[in-house]
């Protein structure tokens, strides 16, 4: 393969996962609109939106595959390979965070809503979206810095996330609300790992620019 041709794949390589995240965007963005105004037909069209995005994900793995067999490619080449593919499959697994939390808001539309939870959701969702938009950012630009200060935007959704379990522990009294804040403690909890994913590809852009992989923060704690 000549070179020309097979940098013309490692750029379609890489505009294939930009493509991928703004499904995922959208499919993000839905759900948390489908959340906060409890639409049953726009958490539908959540759920069937996810077959795009698994399509999408393995257009990439079938693009890596053949980039791998044709070109054996080699440091930062192989680099980003892997990492585009690493990034594509967090991608994937958003979109099926976004499917659960759409089949929990459907679940839950016939319950009453505590707005003052709806209220924690909703900013969870929307900081969840900006740390997606920053990891596929910072990728294309291969900035570092940007994608290390997901770290700080992610600690914000996990109290948040803390926020809203405390308050649904708090409905233990309150029969009529406590179903719908048990269903909104799982998609809290699905929201919190969008978050967790998106600076999992913030660390991919690290390895992709440095060479090295570490993880931004220590999990154990």
């Amino acid at each position: 393969m000549a070179r020309v041709e097979y940098q013309h794949s490692l750029d379609a390589l890489e505009a294939s996962l930009q493509e991928q995240g703004s499904l995922v965007l959208r499919a993000l963005r839905g759900a948390v609109s489908a959340l906060e105004s409890q639409d049953t037909e726009l958490c539908d069209e959540v759920i069937a939106f996810d077959d795009e995005i698994d399509t999408r994900y393995h257009r990439i793995e079938k693009l890596v595959e053949e980039i791998l067999a044709q070109q054996s490619p080699v440091a930062t080449d192989l680099r980003l390979v892997l990492a585009v593919l690493h990034d594509s499959i967090h991608l994937e697994r958003i979109g099926d965070q976004c499917v659960t939390v759409a089949k929990l808001t459907k679940l839950a539309s016939e319950l009453e809503p505590r707005h003052d939870l709806a209220e924690g959701l909703r900013e969870m969702g929307e900081r969840a979206e900006e740390m997606v938009r920053i990891a596929l950012d910072s990728f294309a630009q291969r900035d570092v810095g940007r994608a290390r200060g997901l770290v700080e935007l992610d600690e914000l959704i996990d109290r948040t996330n803390r926020r809203v379990a405390d308050k649904v522990l708090a409905l233990a009294h309150e029969p009529g609300s406590q179903e719908w804040g048990m269903r909104m403690v799982v998609v809290a909890r699905c929201i919190e790992r969008v978050g967790d994913n998106a600076v999992d590809i913030g660390e991919q852009t690290a390895f992709l620019v440095t060479g090295e992989f570490h993880e931004f923060s220590d999990a154990s704690h």
